[in-house]
């Protein structure tokens, strides 16, 4: 590559995220996931579009698809807040497991009974279609406020599942004869908890040592933050346990840990995230040939019909059966069950190994992914209305950062109150803030000040809170506690965990 094809693929790359951007805007108001239009921008770069970019390389594909998942599973650990997940997180984590086997095996069937396919390749497109993807979801949900039940479970399903279904799509695409279930099911068992177990530790360390060394700019504690996810996942894949699994536990382990400069840290990851799915989904859409889908139009439609009307009800009645989640909710669940980004890089996994029918298996996951998409997307808010699942609006949750003060051992926290928060109207010395902490500057319209104790805060403010090492967790359990409650948290048992606060209404125990 010569320095010129160098300019030449800068200007492409850069005119397709720009209008990938731009896509975002219209999906969000048609209510169909962006997913869909990144890859029909792939597709009209491809053979049969505009651009007529021949790219047949499934290896290639699949060695992206896999580093842009890696980076898509960092983004949501890192966003998934384990006071959310808590309370549903044995249900998430059988449907997860139990349900995907359901899945997989009614998928199966209806892809062996109904199109006729063998049993390899019929297992194969059941289980990579059995993979939900939360991005997808998300995209179409987040206007309909859900019950915190129903978000935690799709979102911690969706973190989960996509290890247990990776293991047994390389199971079913290697060559010979399949292994028996209990072996098989023995592999997945211990895939995952080296890989559970390798992304605890990594997260927890990298979070300790984030939490106790001041790095000398800023900017570093992002680029850190992603480096220990990526390590989980190498250090998982490379000790023969579930990578994928290694790096979402590490991520939400590091988001929940209160790091310093998280907002600037979660921004950095979001726009990795929006990078990776926008190059993954183009790559996806070269690699497909939409003259030769027509044959295998009305197979993935059958499949699909399988997978969305009884496989996936199925999945998630018999999962969630012993945590008596109620008949509104599974339905919600079952309907979301949207496929994104990991069926279609799964799809690769038996084009590179060689397995028969690859080229029609993949057709058939690509379709089927799209079409329901198309069908699943613009109906899940009517459906969350027409069952009543809807919340009213919550109190808009703090935006805090904090920066640690090494040498004088303390914290600058940067409070940003939202147009939602119940902070609105409450006096400085209302906050109640344990000693040790206070609030030094107030930014309002553009303007600072010192605050008195009785300055009523407002929303839009920033706020600069100074506090000692030892009272710094306290000091923002307060902050999100009064954003949360107003001025009567901690007497009313509001508290910026979910819980109440402890016996003292300050908050500090």
């Amino acid at each position: 590559m010569t320095v010129h094809h160098l300019n030449q693929l800068l200007l492409v790359c850069s005119l397709v995220l720009l209008v990938a951007v731009a896509a975002v805007r219209i999906s969000s108001r048609s209510g169909l996931p962006s997913l869909l239009v990144y890859l029909g921008i792939g597709v009209l770069l491809g053979r049969d579009g505009l651009v007529h970019l021949h790219f047949d390389n499934a290896q290639l594909t699949q060695i992206i698809g896999y580093a842009a998942l890696v980076v898509i599973l960092a983004e949501g650990g890192l966003g998934t807040k384990w006071k959310e997940i808590k309370p549903v997180l044995p249900a998430a984590s059988v449907l997860a497991l139990v349900g995907v086997g359901v899945s997989v095996g009614v998928t199966a069937a209806g892809a062996h009974y109904l199109i006729g396919l063998d049993w390899r390749p019929a297992l194969i497109i059941g289980a990579v279609v059995s993979s939900t993807d939360a991005a997808a979801v998300f995209s179409v949900l987040r206007r309909v406020p859900l019950p915190a039940r129903v978000t935690g479970t799709l979102e911690a399903e969706s973190g989960f599942n996509d290890a247990p279904v990776v293991i047994l799509v390389v199971a079913f695409s290697t060559a010979g004869p399949i292994e028996h279930w209990y072996v098989l099911l023995g592999e997945i068992a211990l895939e995952l908890a080296i890989g559970a177990a390798i992304g605890l530790a990594v997260g927890w360390l990298g979070s300790w040592g984030l939490r106790h060394v001041a790095l000398p700019a800023s900017g570093l504690y992002p680029i850190a933050v992603m480096a220990i996810a990526v390590t989980a996942y190498a250090a998982g894949a490379l000790a023969h346990g579930s990578g994928f699994l290694a790096v979402y536990l590490a991520s939400m382990t590091l988001g929940n840990a209160k790091l310093p400069h998280w907002p600037a840290t979660r921004g950095f990851a979001e726009g990795l995230g929006w990078i990776a799915q926008i190059g993954m989904f183009v790559l996806l859409g070269l690699l497909v040939t939409p003259h030769e889908l027509g044959d295998d139009v009305w197979p993935a439609l059958v499949i699909g019909l399988a997978l969305t009307m009884v496989a996936r009800p199925l999945s998630v009645v018999t999962s969630l059966v012993p945590f008596r989640v109620p008949w509104q909710e599974q339905t919600l669940m079952s309907w979301a069950g949207l496929r994104g980004a990991v069926p279609i890089i799964l799809a690769t996994i038996p084009m590179v190994n060689g397995v028969d029918s690859t080229h029609r298996i993949f057709n058939i996951v690509f379709i089927l992914v799209v079409a329901y998409t198309l069908v699943q997307g613009p109906t899940l808010p009517w459906l969350a209305r027409t069952l009543r699942l809807g919340v009213g609006p919550e109190a808009a949750d703090l935006g805090i950062e904090a920066a640690p003060l090494e040498r004088l051992r303390g914290h600058l926290l940067s409070v940003a109150i939202p147009e939602g928060s119940r902070m609105h109207g409450v006096e400085v010395n209302e906050l109640r803030l344990p000693a040790g902490a206070a609030v030094t500057l107030v930014v309002r319209e553009g303007k600072s000040f010192v605050p008195s104790p009785t300055t009523a805060l407002r929303r839009g403010d920033e706020l600069l809170v100074v506090a000692t090492d030892p009272v710094r967790d306290a000091a923002e359990r307060r902050l999100r506690a009064v954003g949360r409650g107003g001025k009567l948290a901690g007497w009313l048992g509001t508290s910026g965990d979910g819980r109440g606060e402890g016996r003292h209404p300050g908050g500090s125990r």
